[in-house]
């Protein structure tokens, strides 16, 4: 019984040697020579925030190489965007939660249905 085993233990083990991934190919040499990891600092984004598309922080998280940020760069650059972004209200628009102060105020006194239906109105403008 032991010879089966170690038989068994023997084959299992010299097929995982014979089917073990071989090493990638070496990639081919390009003409530009190969740079270090840029630091965070120099991963801004190559288009500056107010010519920049509506598509949001999330979007223009990339680096003057086009490539998108990660971890801390673009933690960075997120928390730069956000606050840098105009807001809502700025605009001329009033957030959601603007709404509901104001509806809120204007709805006093008014209660059940008739305050729900003033509510759905005040919070659809």
């Amino acid at each position: 019984m032991h010879k089966l085993i170690t038989l068994a233990l023997v084959s299992l083990f010299a097929a995982n040697v014979a089917l073990a991934q071989t090493p990638a190919a070496a990639p081919a040499k390009s003409a530009k020579p190969a740079t270090p990891a840029t630091p965070a600092v120099a991963a801004t984004p190559a288009v500056a925030p107010a010519a920049a598309p509506a598509g949001g922080c999330e979007a223009r998280a990339v680096s003057a190489a086009g490539k998108p940020l990660h971890g801390a760069a673009k933690a960075a650059f997120m928390k730069k965007c956000q606050k840098d972004m105009p807001s809502a209200a700025a605009d001329g628009k009033s957030t959601q939660q603007n709404k509901m102060k104001t509806c809120n105020k204007d709805a006093a006194g008014k209660k059940g249905a008739e305050r729900k239906a003033f509510m759905k109105e005040c919070l659809s403008k």
